[in-house]
């Protein structure tokens, strides 16, 4: 009887472990993905695309006004033709990509004439974090900032 009543006991903590992590999960907030406003959809587009490698993916609209970008698994960047002018944009409010080879990363921008700097904003240059990750910024054609960095993600 003893026996009878642990097993029971048992099977109900992890029909209940079971039954709580996934009500959980559907409850918690998920990232999805960023928009940005850009006066030109193409030369934007094209910079996404071809400077920094992301990969288009279909977007629902098919009016000629948005372009969709891959930026992880589930994640996407939206660019939305609707700015008036191209504003400034402070760097502390930037979109940030992790790449495998910095030095890779320099040569393309590089090709391209994009001017990329350190924290301190020093054209050319590459800084170091505390922790010992290299990083750059750069500004996309609407002048928004985006950090490139070699922090070792799950690739």
């Amino acid at each position: 009887m003893k026996q009878s009543i642990i097993r029971y006991l048992v099977i109900a903590v992890c029909l209940l472990g079971s039954v709580f992590p996934s009500f959980a999960q559907e409850k918690r907030t998920q990232f999805n993905h960023v928009a940005l406003s850009v006066f030109d959809l193409q030369k934007s587009a094209s910079f996404y695309q071809h400077v920094l490698q992301l990969d288009t993916i279909p977007e629902p609209f098919k009016i000629g006004k948005h372009k969709w970008f891959e930026i992880g698994p589930g994640l996407s960047l939206h660019l939305v033709n609707d700015a008036t002018e191209i504003t400034e944009h402070r760097r502390n409010t930037h979109i940030c990509f992790s790449v495998t080879s910095i030095d890779d990363i320099i040569a393309r921008l590089n090709k391209f004439g994009v001017v990329y700097y350190n924290v301190q904003e020093e054209p050319g240059k590459v800084g170091t974090r505390v922790d010992g990750v290299k990083q750059l910024y750069i500004q996309d054609p609407d002048g928004y900032w985006i950090e490139i960095n070699n922090e070792r993600m799950e690739w």
